[in-house]
């Protein structure tokens, strides 16, 4: 079992949790919601917008979280990972480059690792759509407060927010002179500089520029190329530009540019399986069976190159009783990686890159009212329009032709050549045709290009009816219409992969009938060895690269608002997100094309419609698989109540989520499977507390529990014991792999104020996930995440601050994500967390 528990983090974690339990016993607002508190004895009224509208936390009747600027700077949340640590109910993970970070709420959440599946989380920057996750990850300054809606938001957010919303919000131009800039040193070398300054331009044009660079060494030792991996390299710069000629009028223009240059991400080995003598019989080393080392060895460093940029423009205009907003912007992503992807320093994966450019226009119009009567609404219109160039390779490295052939031995005369290299002269003369190259050379492989156009249109509304007094009803619905066009070019070079074994032994005299049967055809003992098989291209002639999906989300929510203080709502809603596409090497024509009978481990069979559509045309060793995977339908049936009174209060929201036709995304070794799990539930709630006693001091408690599983999911995949392979399984009435049942942050904060111009502040906060099995199979891993963070400030006259942080200060580890070895069979690999950082940093307003 894959878990670290230690004395120190046990007591720890028993003292924290014995805290929260007191505290909530006392009764308890969100921390993150009532964060905003600057320095103040007032309570703070806390305004979000997730609702598309103004409103106070109290009073918006949806399950959402506000991490404030304030929590953001003192508990030194300094990157989307952090996040996590006061939000439970969000999961941030990081996978195989910088770019492929995925968000997950409620259990719910996909899209990182294939650009043609969008996430199911919506992430939204100053109501911008940014719909990969490459353009999401960005250091942005001048945060004002990070918005976390739970369950489906389609009615507003139309097919981007199947599972929840991110929504940044970040600091409009000021028409006072003012800024600050920070600069933070930790250990790795870590250094952070970040700058901006705002002001007036004229009486009704201000301006804001900002600029950021965040560097670390790495805190993985590569043994084999004496460099560090995992490190930090970003940076990026923006600009704004604030027009407000009258009261009733603005237009806010942002333009900002950034960039990612590192070497991310290192792979532990948890098992290493019976290819690792072929791997050290070549002189290749690998770190083995240590699930949470900091040490790596392979033969070229794994590089991640991101080019982020973009502009938006909104405009707001009060017409007497109408609010109206038009938010336009174009997003630019290039993203460019290459990773050893056998994890050891043998050169047997020479290369597997990616290359993306993507091009997304969105634009959005709404009407807001502000009747003094019982009914107001908000209507609008979204457009959707994105482009995707994508290509990749996948090559054999110098050392696989002799890997391979080591793998083909007999064990009985292992000085023999093995059946790889030996069998070659006999299959070329059975197999007339044969392209010549060698079996396994160096550079062959396969060589992607996938092209990608997506078009969307949404219309949505909700209706607030102010029933009685206290009482309102709200209704609202989205209708969206969505059509993505896709093709693809991919080649396969590998001249083995491409040989009908089959085929072979009927040419050597094995009868047909038998001859797809392995003991009375000894080649196909080698086809293990054809994991690149030449690929169907689309549009071919029965598959035309086309989805066409329409949807109508709607939202009916009662809300009773007792007092100033409590109120309570009860929701119904539903949710959609479009069709997504396979842009992977294991996009594959779907078993219907083939006849009843055939098999994702079966060729296609002759009389198949596929077959007679293609006939000679239809690639050797084809088989069946998913080019796309249907619309996620999500529905929640969720009650809430919100307290909130001078020095405490909490948030409740019980629920239970159904997600219909999740979009499953599963790497398999060579590339990933995307199916549809029939259904998918969690039944949970969500509480969130704090307590001010006095002032000065804060204490948080937020907790989320989940009950998740795969209510249907026939044709699942999962990874099977021993040999690791992702194969098909039926995950039908099995939970969820991944998902803690429990999550909990708490912590608190204290001032102490030493003289006028002088005080202290001191933040701690502590992240529990119970333990969980990491991945869907027969593999009994788990992980537990325990991580304790703290700060203290120094802060004189208001403008200077003197902060010492750390994170993860325990230094505990866990495992995050595994998955297969790349061509090595029985080999199990994964991602580690993040070690324990620290530093100080320093900080001046003007």
């Amino acid at each position: 079992m894959l878990t670290v528990e230690t004395a120190g983090t046990l007591a720890v974690r028993a003292a924290l949790l014995l805290g929260v339990s007191t505290t909530v016993a006392l009764a308890a607002p969100a921390y993150a919601q009532t964060a905003a508190a600057e320095d103040a004895g007032d309570e703070q009224i806390i305004i979000v917008t997730a609702s598309k509208q103004a409103k106070t936390l109290q009073d918006t009747p949806i399950s959402v979280s506000v991490t404030s600027k304030a929590l953001i700077e003192n508990a030194q949340i300094r990157d989307a990972l952090d996040l996590q640590s006061v939000v439970p109910s969000l999961r941030v993970s990081q996978l195989q480059s910088s770019a492929n970070t995925n968000f997950i709420i409620r259990g719910f959440g996909n899209g990182a690792n294939n650009v043609g599946i969008e996430p199911s989380v919506g992430v939204f920057i100053d109501g911008v759509y940014r719909s990969r996750s490459a353009a999401q990850i960005g250091d942005l300054p001048s945060v004002e407060r990070i918005e976390v809606l739970r369950g489906p938001q389609s009615t507003l957010f139309g097919k981007n927010a199947s599972a929840g919303i991110i929504s940044v919000v970040t600091a409009e131009p000021k028409f006072e002179l003012g800024g600050q800039a920070e600069l933070s040193y930790g250990n790795y070398n870590a250094v952070i500089a970040r700058a901006e300054i705002t002001g007036p331009l004229s009486e009704t044009i201000a301006f804001s520029l900002a600029g950021n660079y965040n560097r670390r060494d790495g805190y993985v030792f590569n043994e084999a190329l004496n460099i560090d991996e995992n490190n930090r390299n970003r940076g990026g710069a923006r600009a704004q530009l604030l027009f407000k000629p009258s009261e009733d009028f603005k237009l806010r223009l942002i333009a900002d540019y950034d960039k990612i240059d590192e070497i991310c991400c290192s792979v532990v080995n948890l098992v290493d399986g019976p290819t690792g003598n072929a791997v050290r019989a070549l002189g290749g080393r690998i770190i083995s069976n240590q699930s949470l080392a900091l040490r790596s060895a392979t033969n070229f460093p794994s590089t991640n190159e991101v080019d982020n940029f973009g502009f938006s423009a909104q405009a707001d205009y009060n017409v007497g009783q109408f609010d109206l907003t038009f938010i336009g912007a174009y997003r630019g992503v290039r993203l460019s990686t290459n990773a050893d992807s056998d994890f050891t320093s043998a050169d047997l994966i020479g290369e597997n890159s990616a290359r993306n450019a993507i091009d997304t226009y969105t634009a959005e119009f709404r009407v807001a009212s502000k009747f003094d009567g019982p009914i107001n609404f908000l209507v609008g219109a979204f457009y959707f329009h994105e482009n995707i160039d994508a290509s990749g390779a996948l090559t054999f490295g110098r050392d696989f032709r002799n890997y391979a052939d080591f793998l083909s031995r007999d064990p009985r005369t292992p000085a023999a050549p093995g059946a790889y290299v030996a069998l070659e002269p006999t299959l070329r003369a059975l197999l007339p045709g044969t392209p010549a190259g060698q079996f396994g050379g160096r550079g062959q492989g396969r060589f992607e290009d996938y092209d990608y156009r997506n078009r969307a249109i949404s219309v949505f509304g909700t209706v607030d009816w102010n029933i009685v007094e206290n009482l309102t009803l709200t209704l609202g619905g989205n209708y969206t219409h969505d059509r993505k066009d896709y093709s693809t070019n991919v080649v396969t070079t590998d001249v083995f992969s491409g040989l009908d074994l089959v085929r072979a032994g009927v040419n050597a005299g094995v009868p047909a009938v038998v001859a797809a049967n392995p003991q009375f055809n000894p080649f196909l003992g080698l086809r293990g060895l054809q994991f690149i098989p030449p690929y169907l291209n689309v549009p071919n002639g029965v598959e035309d690269g086309r989805t066409s999906d329409s949807d109508f989300a709607y939202t009916a929510r009662l809300n009773y608002k007792f007092n100033d203080n409590l109120n309570i709502y009860a929701t119904h809603a539903t949710g959609f997100k479009a069709s997504s596409i396979n842009l992977s090497f294991d996009a594959r024509p779907p078993a219907a094309l083939f006849i009843p009978g055939s098999t994702a481990q079966s060729p296609a069979p002759a009389a198949s419609p596929i077959r007679t559509a293609l006939g000679a045309n239809l690639p050797v060793n084809l088989t069946t698989g998913s080019r796309s995977a249907n619309p996620e339908h999500a529905t929640v049936y969720e009650l809430g109540i919100k307290g909130q009174w001078e020095g405490f209060g909490f948030n409740l929201a019980a629920f239970r989520q159904i997600l219909q036709g999740f979009q499953s995304n599963v790497f398999s070794g060579t590339g990933f499977i995307l199916a549809n799990a029939e259904q998918q539930s969690v039944t949970g709630f969500e509480l969130d507390t704090t307590i001010s006693p006095v002032k000065d001091l804060r204490f948080f408690a937020n907790f989320t529990y989940l009950n998740m599983k795969f209510d249907s999911f026939v044709g699942g995949a999962a990874l099977q014991a021993g040999s690791f392979a992702t194969l098909p399984q039926d995950l039908s009435g099995l939970r969820v792999a991944g998902v803690p049942e429990f999550a909990v942050s708490v912590g608190g904060d204290y001032t102490a104020r030493l003289n006028d111009n002088a005080k202290l502040n001191f933040h701690v906060d502590f992240q529990h996930e119970s333990p969980t099995q990491i991945a869907q199979g027969t593999v009994a891993l788990r992980r537990t995440v325990d991580n304790l963070n703290a700060a203290a400030t120094l802060v004189l006259n208001n403008k200077l601050d003197i902060t010492l942080w750390g994170r993860n200060l325990t230094n505990e580890a866990w495992v995050t994500t595994i998955f297969p070895g790349v061509a090595q069979a029985g080999t199990l690999s994964g991602y580690r967390s993040q070690p324990r950082t620290f530093g100080g940093l320093l900080r001046y307003r003007f």
